[in-house]
C-alpha cells in the first residue's frame, strides 16, 4: 500500500509555481527549517539555477541529508545546524529567505527571534518567502484555520497562527516591507517581504 503523502509533498506544486516567479532572478535561497528536506530537494530540482542552503534543528539533519543524497543534487547543501531562538547573525548573505509552515509551531518569542535574523540573512533588496495560515488584522481567513489555532494553542499556548500585521512591524524596523500575497489551498498564504535598497 502506499503511504499517505506528506504536507510538504502535497503543497509543493502551488508553492513552486509561485517561487518560480518570486526566485526567478535570485541564486542563494536559505530555507529556514527545512523539515524532512523535501522541499528543499523538490525545489532545488525544478529551479536548477538557484544554489539552496537547508537549515534545521540537529535532530532534523539526518532526513534532510537522506534526502540530498538521494536526489543527487549539486545545488543543495547539508543543513546548517540554525535554532532561531538563539542564532548569531550568519556570516553569509542570500537574496532570498524561504521558510514554511514554522511561525505557527514556534513561540512567539521564537517569531520575534527569526524575523530580524531573516533580515540580516539577506543582501538588499533580497526577498523572505513565508508559507502557512496567517490572520490578518487580527481576523483569521477561514473557520478551519480559526480551529487549528485553537487545537495548537491547546498544545501549547505558545503555539498558534501569527497575524501578519504583528510580522509586518517586526520586519519593518529590520528595513523590511510587505509586497505580495499569494492564496493557496488549504486556506494557506505565501507572503512575500522585501528588504529595502540603501
Amino acid at each position: 500500500m502506499d503511504r499517505p503523502a506528506s504536507a510538504a509533498e502535497r503543497n509543493s506544486a502551488p508553492i513552486l509555481a509561485v517561487l518560480r516567479t518570486e526566485f526567478r532572478d535570485r541564486q542563494d535561497i536559505l530555507e529556514i527549517g527545512s523539515g524532512g528536506g523535501h522541499h528543499a530537494v523538490s525545489f532545488a530540482m525544478a529551479l536548477p539555477h538557484v544554489h539552496w542552503q537547508t537549515s534545521d534543528l540537529d535532530e532534523n539533519h539526518a532526513a534532510i541529508r537522506a534526502q540530498i543524497e538521494a536526489s543527487g543534487l549539486r545545488n543543495v547543501s547539508p543543513p546548517l545546524a540554525l535554532d532561531v531562538r538563539n542564532a548569531s547573525t550568519p556570516v553569509q548573505q542570500y537574496d532570498a529567505v524561504y521558510s514554511s509552515n514554522t511561525a505557527h509551531i514556534m513561540s512567539a518569542s521564537a517569531v520575534e527571534s527569526m524575523l530580524p535574523l531573516v533580515a540580516a540573512a539577506l543582501v538588499d533588496d533580497g526577498v523572505f518567502c513565508c508559507y502557512g495560515p496567517f490572520k490578518r488584522d487580527g481576523r483569521f481567513n477561514a473557520p478551519s484555520n480559526e480551529a487549528f489555532d485553537a487545537s495548537l494553542r491547546s498544545r501549547d499556548p505558545e503555539m498558534g497562527v501569527r497575524d501578519l500585521t504583528d510580522i509586518d512591524a517586526i520586519l519593518a524596523r529590520h528595513d523590511m516591507t510587505r509586497q505580495r500575497i499569494y492564496a493557496m489551498p488549504s486556506n494557506n498564504l505565501l507572503v512575500v517581504w522585501q528588504k529595502w535598497k540603501r
